[in-house]
């Protein structure tokens, strides 16, 4: 075997080496961008837990409402469309929460929610036998621990999609993002600055 014919060889066994290498770089970014981009839909998942228990103790809140505050049918109506809408619009953003516009309309859609259900509240505070009422009392405890959870979720949802945005945006995985189509996620995040403060469920 000739000198050329090592040298070659030598040069085409490096360039395979360097293939692999590669290869195997390539591999572990996209693998790694999979997991957290599967981290922060895992996480939203729990968000989406807390919203459809929310969703589901909005109407009996009302139910009861309406006992003792039947002269306030446009504010309980407003609960009850707001709730709708969230609860239509949630739909979307759980099925694929990698959607940064879905997420966006579910932010838009909880903060049109969170602002209903403090007028319904800031109403309540005129109705003392509604607010003595053990049903009322009742649902209240329960949507303060809704309520605590969801925040509790949203952060690690946002905490989740902080890293793996992070991740897809540092060099030179942002390489691999870019042609694989790993889009930037949407942080949950409250709209309006009035709407930071967590739904005051209690009297």
């Amino acid at each position: 075997m000739g000198t050329g014919t090592i040298i070659l060889l030598c040069v085409i066994g490096g360039l395979v080496l360097l293939g692999l290498i590669v290869f195997l770089w390539v591999m572990g970014v996209y693998n790694g961008l999979v997991k957290l981009r599967n981290r922060f839909k895992n996480a939203f998942a729990q968000i989406d837990v807390q919203l459809k228990r929310r969703y589901d103790l909005i109407p009996n809140l009302v139910e009861t409402a309406k006992g003792y505050m039947k002269h306030e049918r446009e504010t309980l109506d407003a609960v009850i469309s707001a709730r709708n809408q969230a609860v239509k619009i949630s739909g979307d953003a759980a099925s694929n929460p990698a959607n940064a516009q879905a997420i966006q309309q579910l932010m838009g859609a909880e903060g049109a929610l969170t602002g209903a259900m403090g007028r319904l509240f800031a109403v309540m505070e005129a109705y003392p036998d509604l607010k003595a009422d053990t049903q009322m009392s009742q649902v209240m405890e329960e949507l303060t621990s809704t309520e605590n959870k969801i925040a509790f979720a949203r952060q690690a949802y946002n905490d989740a999609v902080t890293t793996y945005n992070t991740q897809r945006e540092v060099f030179p995985s942002n390489l691999i993002a870019g042609t694989f189509n790993f889009n930037e996620a949407q942080l949950f995040e409250i709209q309006v600055e009035a709407e930071r403060e967590a739904v005051k469920v209690q009297f």
